[in-house]
């Protein structure tokens, strides 16, 4: 039975990290949303005469959010269909609140939770102190907004509960705060695949 793992989180949190180390272990097929949304989101806010490095306005979220779940999940789901273990990663935040999205998803290939093993690792940090360093440390165009609009961005970074119909143990919420990031790895490791 193949994987569909994804990794949830705010901004900063170290999950694409932890998703590339996992994907590159066990040869998984891996999926960023941020990474596959780039070009057209570029080209959409251009053609609109807006940042074509923002990611959180509202301008942006209206224009580009929708498509780039989209395309995520179309080239995820076709990796699950191939029966390829894979990790998505992105912050899912309203797919996660609602109850059916998974199930809904899994059907588009005529899966469901019975014969796709859906795991999610949720990755946070302990404080907004450290989201605003690391995200600072990342120097990127794409966190401008997020940074010039701190006091209302930081609602992002709060902890969401996954709605999904999953067992319990499918879904881990581990903080990523420690500077060696081969903490939150063994974690991550060990409620993913067992080891």
């Amino acid at each position: 039975m193949s994987k569909l793992i994804f990794f949830l989180g705010g901004a900063g949190s170290g999950k694409t990290t932890l998703a590339k180390a996992l994907s590159r272990k066990y040869k998984a097929a891996f999926f960023d949303m941020d990474i596959l949304l780039r070009p057209a989101a570029e080209a959409i806010m251009t053609l609109q005469g807006l940042d074509p490095s923002d990611r959180d306005s509202p301008e942006y979220k209206h224009l580009c959010r929708d498509l780039g779940y989209r395309i995520t999940m179309d080239a995820a789901l076709d990796n699950v269909q191939l029966g390829i273990d894979t990790v998505v990663v992105g912050p899912f935040t309203k797919e996660t609140e609602t109850t059916n999205w998974i199930e809904q998803e899994l059907s588009r290939i005529g899966r469901s939770l019975e014969d796709t093993d859906v795991r999610v690792a949720y990755i946070y940090l302990a404080n907004e102190e450290l989201y605003h360093k690391r995200i600072m440390a990342r120097q990127s165009p794409l966190d401008e907004y997020k940074l010039a609009n701190w006091n209302t961005f930081t609602a992002s970074l709060a902890r969401k509960q996954v709605a999904w119909p999953l067992p319990a143990s499918s879904v881990v919420y581990i903080d990523n705060s420690e500077e060696d990031v081969n903490v939150a790895l063994s974690e991550v490791e060990r409620h993913m695949y067992g080891n």
